[in-house]
């Protein structure tokens, strides 16, 4: 009796460890470098992808932390993450990714809504880019984003191109939209906002300078984009952003990702991770698919009217 009693908790112990074992959670650590709709948006994309593929209740600890705009703030939970170990670290915007690349050699980071990775230092090459990093970049057409503007403006001269400077991806992209620009007889007029503060003295500065204000994809700019709108509506200069969801708060017009899209294709990538690929085996990804946004409402605050023909072709036309 004694002794079956010994085999019978010897074999609950075992059930228990084993159990505990098979229980313990995917853990998937996000961090973007601020709160704005775009960069919520991938968030909830990686979630859903995640759940979508069996990551559910029990079976994943899914947290997020914003670093509120501030590069320190990203370093500071760059560090925690790696301390607290997850599974995979997603690094959403530049700032964030750059902050978990510099901590991290072990763990599989995997980056989003990053505009140059290779510029930002994330990974030397696009193809196997090695290490533990890979993700996926939202390289935009800039040349696409000027045609459209065009039809606003047709005779276009000037673009004020408000941003950050100490933000790699914008640097970048402003770069390229100086290339496009030149090859159209455009000129491009740089303001400087190195913090969200600076973001409406940017914008005036451009006030009597320039036909049209073009936001890019720069988080500093997005997550003051009101005082961009603001200046337009009051100086009568339409704004124009290099992301629909800066359209929903107030753009003219834009044609770009769908963030909520792009999360989705970024949670395919965590997901080949978490089945066992390493992340320096898979390439870095393009984001794939653009959508038109406008705002009729604003282009008219801002006296502009929107064409027929962008009408006609838009996927979302905000009321």
């Amino acid at each position: 009796m004694k002794l079956n009693s010994i085999v019978k908790s010897t074999l609950l112990a075992a059930a228990v460890i084993s159990t505990g074992l098979q229980a313990k959670p995917v853990y998937v650590a996000t961090t973007a470098i601020v709160e704005h709709p775009a960069l919520d948006a991938v968030r909830d994309g990686v979630k859903l992808v995640l759940e979508e593929n069996g990551y559910t209740g029990d079976e994943l600890k899914f947290t997020y932390e914003s670093a509120q705009g501030q590069p320190a703030i990203a370093a500071q939970i760059a560090r925690k993450m790696v301390g607290d170990e997850p599974d995979v670290i997603v690094a959403i915007a530049t700032p964030s990714a750059q902050a978990a690349v510099s901590v991290s050699r072990n763990i599989p980071i995997v980056f989003s809504a990053v505009t140059d990775p290779i510029g930002a230092k994330l990974v030397p090459t696009l193809k196997q880019p090695g290490s533990n990093v890979t993700g996926l970049s939202d390289m935009v057409n800039v040349r696409q984003h000027l045609a459209l503007i065009k039809e606003f403006v047709p005779n276009l001269k000037t673009v004020g191109v408000p941003y950050n400077p100490g933000e790699a991806n914008s640097v970048s992209s402003v770069a390229a939209l100086k290339i496009a620009a030149a090859e159209m007889g455009i000129e491009v007029i740089e303001s400087a906002a190195p913090k969200s503060a600076d973001v409406m003295i940017a914008t005036k500065q451009l006030v009597g300078k320039v036909d049209a204000i073009y936001c890019p994809i720069d988080n500093t700019i997005i997550s003051a984009v009101e005082s961009v709108i603001k200046v337009g509506i009051d100086a009568q200069i339409p704004v124009f952003a290099g992301d629909t969801d800066t359209v929903s708060r107030g753009a003219v017009a834009a044609v770009g990702y769908n963030y909520f899209d792009l999360g989705r294709q970024t949670g395919d990538i965590v997901v080949r991770i978490l089945k066992g690929e390493k992340a320096g085996s898979i390439d870095v990804k393009m984001a794939q698919g653009t959508d038109l946004y406008v705002n009729p409402k604003m282009a008219a605050k801002m006296g502009v009217e929107v064409p027929a023909t962008v009408l006609a072709r838009a996927t979302k036309v905000i009321k």
